[in-house]
């Protein structure tokens, strides 16, 4: 893990056992779902789904795959979409880096591609604005996470998906262009942060 990687999750782990009965009650659920895929030693592949795949559903592949990673949980594919395609905002680009990670922008246009770095060796997938159901998303065998209201409203359904969870976050973008942007999408990662890492302390 990098370093300061290392240092945050440290500083964030007292957190997990800090976290309200509404959003534990959200939580309970895909971890059971974890749980019992793990101890069936299934595939472990979640799909983060927002409306513009932007911001929230980014953050949330990112922080699943890097908790896993920290607990030494294998077997572990994160994935994120939207129900439309926009581009990975760069104020939540911006507030990975803040907490550790290395962020390489690896094309230009509109919807560029980024490359996450957690750990030597280690990657997520390309990071990059796609639908829940484009590639490299898988097709099947796998669970969806909706990461906001509007994307749990618009797909009761959501095709290929074992499981459906919804595990709203509020929308940073409200700050955008205002000088609490900084603070507010730091605050939103490391709420995310905390939570995937309760999920999966569980399975360690």
């Amino acid at each position: 893990m990098l370093a300061q990687l290392d240092t945050l999750i440290t500083r964030l782990l007292p957190q997990c056992d800090q976290l309200s009965a509404e959003r534990r009650h959200l939580l309970t659920p895909i971890g059971d779902h974890l749980r019992q895929r793990h101890d069936q030693n299934l595939p472990l592949n979640l799909v983060f789904i927002c409306t513009h795949n932007s911001r929230r559903s980014h953050l949330s592949q990112v922080w699943a795959q890097t908790a896993a990673a920290w607990f030494g949980v294998t077997n572990v594919n994160t994935f994120s979409g939207g129900t439309e395609v926009t581009a990975f905002h760069p104020n939540a680009v911006t507030a990975l880096q803040d907490q550790g990670f290395q962020v390489t922008r690896e094309s230009d246009g509109a919807n560029p591609r980024y490359r996450v770095v957690f750990a030597p060796a280690e990657a997520v997938s390309a990071a990059f604005s796609k639908r829940y159901d484009d590639p490299p998303n898988p097709r099947r065998d796998f669970a969806a996470v909706l990461t906001c209201n509007e994307a749990d409203q618009h797909c009761p359904h959501v095709a290929g998906a074992v499981a459906r969870f919804p595990l709203p976050y509020c929308d940073p973008k409200v700050a955008d262009g205002s000088d609490a942007a900084a603070r507010t999408y730091r605050e939103r990662a490391d709420q995310i942060a905390v939570e995937m890492l309760f999920l999966f302390a569980a399975l360690r």
